[in-house]
């Protein structure tokens, strides 16, 4: 006989899911997703735009429904799909009351989908994005941790200047602890996800132990990356207390310290 997996748990707080791909989503509709995820404290969603596929459909999405933001960007996957017609698609978007940040953009040199000097080129002008429209940034970045600071250095004191020491996230956090510790330095937050959960993922757990609460934010990346225990299903917002608590246990803090810090830090950096 199975073993029924532990029912997800309400601790009655408010909870921003801040990075999710909410048209990406398959094993219930969008209006399910959204229900389930409100049930249990979710109050606030964001949706993020990652090609020139899906862009279109953040913006509907953010018009649709009252809870859902989004954001606009390139991923670096897509990074060669970058052209004139999705700079202009982005800048031109941008000022959507409910579009609070650009990205999802970075570096991936792991499956290397895009030419590294394109995928660089294309973080760079994205990132001046940002900065031009004093946004906050959704940055992905996978075995490139050299590149990432150097052209985050480069960047980082105009996006500061702008938004005062809250101007993004590095979102999904597999990296060791010194980029880790560089990005906060800079002023970023670290995005903790499912991944914390996974038994051979000592090195984010490391990550969480050593960075202040101050400085982390919830998400699940919706539909990829499953928390324990419903690893194996779609991933959904609904699962973020999951997160939550593996963020309270490593850190030796009460689960409701860990909700309402990790809320603040959301409001503070995509909200205000």
């Amino acid at each position: 006989m199975s073993k029924k997996k532990r029912e997800i748990p309400n601790y009655q707080l408010p909870i921003i899911e801040t990075h999710f791909h909410l048209d990406y989503l398959k094993e219930a509709s969008t209006e399910e997703v959204i229900a389930a995820a409100k049930a249990i404290g979710i109050e606030r969603f964001m949706t993020i735009g990652v090609s020139p596929d899906n862009l279109a459909s953040v913006i509907a999405l953010t018009e649709q429904f009252e809870e859902v933001f989004g954001t606009l960007g390139i991923h670096p996957h897509d990074a060669e799909k970058f052209d004139q017609a999705t700079d202009d698609f982005i800048t031109q978007n941008l000022a959507k009351e409910k579009i609070v940040a650009v990205g999802e953009i970075g570096l991936d040199y792991y499956y290397d989908n895009a030419d590294r000097k394109v995928q660089r080129d294309v973080f760079a002008r994205q990132l001046q994005i940002a900065v031009d429209h004093k946004l906050p940034v959704v940055i992905h970045t996978r075995d490139a941790d050299e590149d990432t600071q150097s052209i985050l250095k480069e960047y980082a004191k105009d996006l500061n200047g702008h938004n005062q020491n809250t101007k993004g996230v590095i979102h999904s956090f597999t990296s060791g602890l010194p980029l880790a510790e560089f990005c906060v330095e800079q002023g970023f937050n670290i995005g903790i996800n499912g991944i914390a959960t996974f038994n051979k993922a000592e090195n984010v757990r490391e990550v969480i132990r050593a960075i202040p609460i101050e400085k982390l934010l919830l998400e699940t990346d919706a539909p990829f990356l499953t928390p324990v225990p419903y690893r194996g299903k779609e991933n959904a917002p609904c699962y973020l207390p999951f997160i939550a608590e593996k963020i309270a246990e490593v850190k030796e803090l009460a689960i409701e310290e860990v909700l309402k810090q990790t809320y603040q830090n959301s409001v503070n950096t995509f909200f205000c």
